[in-house]
């Protein structure tokens, strides 16, 4: 087997990082609207069963951990595995820790005296997004390293329909993909009780990073990394390229079929979502490949590259900057409220909470780009 020249290598880390860039860019817009109520459809998750490309978010990041994990694998080859498992055991916790504490910040909160008080930990949420990286990238890690890339792809497989299994057996009956009656919610509110879930609209406990649900997220890891494996190996041609775009295709041939029996839902991340999205995703980062590679077109790639090569610290900011613009006050009000609506909203509702996503965006590359000049690259 022949492998890309090294700089057919370069070629793809910088692929991917546009690729994980442009993922992060949408994901910071999408979180920081300046008011939820009147954001445009298409930058809001679904309400329940459906799609919309907000959902595809998420799901995308986690494909760009499996393809960033292809890369790594290699080098792993040559060390001794104590090593290696100190490196996933010690990112895995590392993220999952970070995760938690930025549910949980910032720490204090005035109570009804006026005084500040400890956020009581009794409350805070113990899963999320940050947690569901984490738990994915170790387990997929340990999978790839210990079974290889066929035995795992196969299981990931398997998690999909055990999981179709788990929630039509373990839901309540006729209700077993509905937001009260699932199994994943049955199983968050037994671990970890409900003052530690996400606090729906009506206050209603239900976490869309809940453990169980973690279970498909893995197959889009697994995807990432078989796909990021697959164009290593294939350089730049066609048939790799060819071969890419089918697998897309196919997979959302599957999701569509499966959606009849198994709805496409983010909120329980069920498998024919799962499976739609790995197969957009191969779609995604074919057409990236062949604007950039085959018609050598990169005009504009570094606005995303900024964002790609330091993805997840600059996720992290946007998520602790939006806390700290709810937590001061200006004239009694959050600073984020009072930007939207003596500042943003002289554009119209939805067209100001537009712009205010599109500013905190551009936020965040600043500082990205001023990490990029000083090389400055920090992996969580």
């Amino acid at each position: 087997m022949s492998f890309p020249s090294s700089s057919a290598i370069a070629s793809r880390y910088t692929v991917l990082d546009v690729f994980r860039g442009l993922t992060v860019c949408f994901m910071i817009i999408v979180n920081s609207p300046g008011n939820q109520a009147t954001t445009f459809w298409p930058l809001l998750h679904a309400h329940w069963n459906g799609f919309t490309p907000t959902d595809l978010v998420f799901p995308s990041f986690l494909f760009a951990v499996g393809t960033a994990l292809s890369f790594v694998m290699k080098r792993w080859e040559t060390m001794k595995q104590s090593k290696v498992l100190i490196i996933i055991l010690k990112r895995t916790a590392f993220i999952f820790g970070i995760g938690y504490l930025m549910y949980w910040f910032p720490f204090f909160k005035l109570n009804a005296q006026s005084h500040l008080i400890l956020s009581p930990i009794s409350q805070t949420r113990i899963m999320g997004v940050l947690q569901r990286i984490a738990l994915c990238y170790g387990i997929v890690a340990l999978m790839v390293y210990y079974l290889g890339y066929k035995k795992t792809l196969s299981l990931g497989v398997f998690f999909l329909l055990a999981y179709w299994a788990i929630l039509a057996f373990f839901g309540y009956p006729g209700a077993e993909y509905t937001m009260k009656g699932n199994a994943v919610l049955r199983l968050d509110t037994w671990l970890f009780g409900a003052n530690h879930l996400l606090k729906q609209a009506g206050g209603f406990p239900f976490d869309s990073e809940g453990v169980l649900s973690s279970l498909p997220s893995l197959f889009n890891v697994i995807g990432g990394y078989i796909v990021g494996r697959f164009i290593q190996q294939k350089g730049k041609s066609y048939d790799g390229l060819v071969k890419l775009l089918l697998a897309g295709i196919t997979l959302l041939f599957i999701a569509y079929f499966w959606n009849r029996e198994f709805p496409i839902n983010k909120n329980i991340w069920t498998s024919s979502y799962a499976v739609l999205t790995v197969g957009l995703d191969c779609l995604i980062l074919g057409a990236i490949i062949y604007v950039m590679d085959f018609l050598g077109k990169a005009k504009g790639s570094y606005f995303f590259l900024v964002f790609g090569r330091n993805a997840l610290i600059l996720y992290l900011m946007s998520e602790l900057g939006i806390t700290i613009l709810w937590t001061v006050l200006i004239g009694g009000k959050p600073l984020h409220l009072w930007l939207f609506l003596y500042v943003f909203s002289y554009a119209g509702d939805y067209i100001g909470s537009l712009l205010f996503a599109l500013c905190w965006m551009l936020t965040c590359w600043l500082v990205g780009f001023l990490l990029d000049k000083k090389k400055i690259y920090i992996k969580l």
